[in-house]
């Protein structure tokens, strides 16, 4: 009779699992609370003290390591003398290893963990075994995925279960194994202002896409275990993602969200917005945003940090669009999108996580900081100039500040009524940037005159505030620091245009 070992924390699917071997001849040997569990669904299964004829001591730390257990499972079918070991020692070989481990990474996630019950949750009996079982996996099946069991049932089944399958179950245990002691080792590294003086990395592949930034380029998206990130990523509808798409849509969600009382809407265009806004609904957001740039956004992406209406989805149909991303959509709206058969309509949920880190690839190396988070806090503010923003500027200023954020350096960006007329990004000089502002606001329609501005960096000359007077700008808000702020303010002085210096900035590279 063959022999499975059984031992999880995570129990989804064990019980039929179980179930299933049983039905096939197997014995079932488990550990304490699977044991349990099996036994109250009436599976029958042996206790692994039965087998090892040792008890479980020091609250659990020591159950399976024990010669019974990995002799069992490392000795080779194929080898005569190892068959004469197990049989000098009485013990039975071990066909098949179900294991998980102990739930390390989402303790550690918990706000309030100590640092007593992070120990505890590393796992020492259970990767032991996974390592044993992959390392000898010609002749045992290890599984160490919940979501591979009625595969693995169908696989035994059908007697399909090859050496193929068996080392892909292998490799699997490894790199679980692998990611799990990293998890540990990120945990307990000590930082260095802050920062670990080794990273490690896990990713899975969720996606295989068509190619990358261009058709020469091989590309598919791997996640990790951050909540709210594009491992929840669920596509409703349309073509494939590919990669820009989903640079975009990353971008369009992440500045959708810096709004988080109030509807908005981002439309984006090479990871750059080229229209935001903020609204009573949704639909009103988008029409907004959309009315900044309206030739930039054919082609781009739109992303609401609320759900997706009918209403709102009937004016999305009128645009040729990539994707529309939204935490969700109302089944009536994903009707009236149905009728864009290639628009990928994407759920992902709005980012409300903490900052954690940042990673940029560099040749032979890694660039590591704190993840970007805009400081939205205006406690520090100060208004150095003669005139003070009115009523209606203040609030301007205030989302213009916000959605500059969401710009590439160097970032000027003109607003009016909570919403962008104008938008200049990635040019060299700041001055540049204003006068593009300045250019898309009026290409498109719009008078910028009376609207106000935002600079993710302060001006490091005049020259920018000068050409914000002379589009008849009313109001600035820039983070200051100049060694030259002195003249920056007194052209906005002569200009008699109000400037809030906010003492932070939002400089994105």
């Amino acid at each position: 009779m063959p022999r499975a070992l059984i031992s999880v924390s995570d129990k989804r699917g064990i019980v039929p699992f179980a179930q299933g071997l049983r039905d096939l001849g197997w014995e079932i040997i488990s550990t304490g609370g699977t044991h349990a569990a099996l036994r109250q669904a009436g599976v029958e299964a042996t206790p692994v003290e039965a087998v090892t004829g040792f008890p479980e001591i020091l609250d659990g730390r020591i159950k399976t390591l024990h010669p019974a257990v990995h002799a069992g499972l490392l000795a080779r079918r194929d080898l005569p003398e190892h068959l004469a070991a197990l049989a000098a020692h009485q013990i039975a070989p071990i066909d098949l290893l179900a294991v998980n481990l102990y739930p390390f990474r989402e303790t550690v996630a918990k706000s309030q963990v100590s640092f007593e019950d992070a120990i505890e949750n590393i796992d020492i009996g259970g990767p032991s075994m996974l390592r044993s079982a992959a390392k000898n996996h010609e002749a045992v099946v290890v599984v160490v995925d919940p979501t591979d069991y009625p595969e693995i049932l169908r696989l035994l089944r059908s007697g399909e279960l090859d050496a193929v399958c068996r080392r892909a179950l292998a490799a699997k245990v490894f790199s679980h194994t692998a990611d799990y002691d990293g998890a540990i080792t990120r945990y307990l590294t000590p930082a260095e202002d802050g920062l670990a003086s080794r990273v490690q990395f896990s990713f899975e592949r969720l996606l295989p896409l068509r190619y990358g930034e261009n058709p020469g380029q091989r590309a598919a998206l791997y996640v990790d275990e951050e909540p709210r990130g594009l491992r929840d990523l669920k596509q409703r509808q349309g073509k494939e993602l590919s990669f820009n798409n989903i640079l975009d849509l990353d971008a369009a969600m992440w500045t959708a969200s810096l709004w988080p009382t109030r509807p908005a809407c981002a439309i984006i265009k090479h990871t750059t917005p080229c229209g935001i806004a903020v609204a009573a609904t949704a639909d009103e957001a988008f029409r907004r945003a959309l009315a900044s740039d309206p030739q930039s956004a054919f082609g781009g992406v739109v992303a609401f940090n609320t759900v997706v209406d009918k209403r709102t989805a009937e004016g999305l149909t009128g645009l040729f669009l990539e994707v529309v991303v939204a935490p969700s959509f109302n089944e009536d709206a994903l009707r009236e999108l149905e009728v864009k058969k290639n628009l990928r309509v994407v759920e992902l949920p709005v980012y409300r996580g903490p900052g954690g880190l940042d990673f940029k690839r560099v040749r032979g190396g890694l660039l590591v900081q704190d993840r970007f988070q805009p400081d939205l806090s205006d406690a520090d503010w100060k208004v150095p100039t003669h005139r003070q923003p009115t009523e209606a500027e203040w609030i301007d200023l205030r989302f213009a500040w916000n959605a500059v954020a969401a710009v590439k350096s160097n970032a000027v960006l003109l607003a009016r009524e909570e919403r962008t007329i104008g938008i200049g990004a990635g040019q060299m000089s700041r001055v540049d940037s204003s006068f593009l502002a300045v250019h898309k606001a009026r290409q498109q329609g719009h008078d910028p005159r009376g609207s106000v501005l935002a600079s993710d960096a302060f001006f490091p000359f005049a020259d920018g505030v000068e050409e914000a007077a002379a589009a008849g700008i009313s109001a600035v808000i820039q983070p200051g620091g100049s060694v030259r702020d002195a003249e920056v303010i007194t052209a906005a002085d002569r200009h008699s245009i109000a400037m809030v210096l906010t003492g932070k900035r939002q400089f994105r590279h």
